[in-house]
């Protein structure tokens, strides 16, 4: 482990140079993996990370040690599967399309609807066939919808930038979203975006190799 005088970290916002100055979400994660101090440390899943650095950025003072304990489970996650990124994308977006502002949920709807036709792609599914999470909470914001089938409807592909562009954009904007939604309890809302991400990466790890069984030794005596 990293030698900074045995200090423990404190969680705060946005980037810290050293644990002594405090630390963010993913790098208390890079500080307990034992990695380069860093909040991109190569321990996470690059989403994940992100969407653990944006929930830890716009929850508040008093709600962010709450977060504290999901730390290590982000820890080795890395899966390599390709429903990764577009699963994670839904997850929230989910969690957040129903109460943001009406600007996000056009933009929110519109990611949701390209992830989701990049796992028809994967699945080998119809374009158009939604996992019915994503389709309830499209169907709770008709407008934006609306909006949303019209602007991809003129694209027959997926987006080549899915991965790299816009599930990281609309992470964030989900994030933001729940942060500033008119709600008793956004802290509790991110934690549970977060938890949902958590939960939803580790689904895609690869099983563990099971031990190959040594074959047991028969003595004969004669």
């Amino acid at each position: 482990m990293n030698n900074f005088d045995l200090a423990v970290p404190v969680l705060s916002r946005g980037k810290h140079r050293n644990p002594r100055k405090g630390a963010c979400f993913m790098e208390f994660a890079s500080y307990l993996a034992g990695e380069p101090w860093s909040d991109h440390p190569a321990c996470t899943n690059a989403l994940l990370a992100g969407v653990a650095r944006d929930v830890n950025d716009c929850t508040t003072d008093a709600g962010r040690a709450r977060l504290a304990p999901l730390i290590p489970s982000v820890i080795g996650l890395t899966p390599s599967d390709p429903h990764v990124v577009p699963r994670v994308t839904a997850r929230c977006i989910q969690h957040a399309l129903p109460i943001v502002s009406q600007e996000r949920q056009y933009i929110l709807a519109v990611a949701l609807i390209v992830g989701e036709r990049e796992l028809a792609a994967l699945d080998g599914r119809p374009r158009d066939d939604l996992e019915p999470a994503s389709r309830d909470v499209l169907e709770a914001v008709p407008s934006a919808t609306r909006w949303a089938r019209a602007f991809t409807s003129r694209s027959h592909r997926g987006s080549p930038d899915f991965a790299r562009r816009t599930a990281p954009r609309a992470v964030s904007c989900a994030v933001e979203g729940i942060s500033q939604a008119c709600v008793r309890n956004p802290d509790e809302r991110l934690f549970d975006l977060l938890s949902a991400a958590i939960d939803e990466t580790k689904r895609w790890m690869p099983a563990p190799a099971r031990p190959v069984a040594t074959p047991e030794v028969v003595r004969f005596t004669v």
